[in-house]
């Protein structure tokens, strides 16, 4: 079964390129990330990390 995959891939012409391309949108998607991370402002942090404990006092008060 590999044998026939690796032959059916080594005919497709051009077909190195889309692990390469897999790689930088992968590479590129954490970079972004890792610098909105760092530049995030800390009252947004701060406002999102609540929200969860928000939601939870809301259900207890409502019971």
């Amino acid at each position: 079964m590999l044998k026939f995959v690796k032959n059916y891939m080594d005919s497709i012409s051009g077909i190195e390129v889309y692990p390469i391309i897999s790689l930088l949108i992968f590479f590129g998607f954490f970079v972004v990330l890792f610098l909105w991370v760092f530049t995030a402002k800390k009252e947004y942090i701060q406002t999102v990390s609540n929200i969860p404990l928000e939601n939870d006092n809301q259900n207890q008060t409502e019971k």
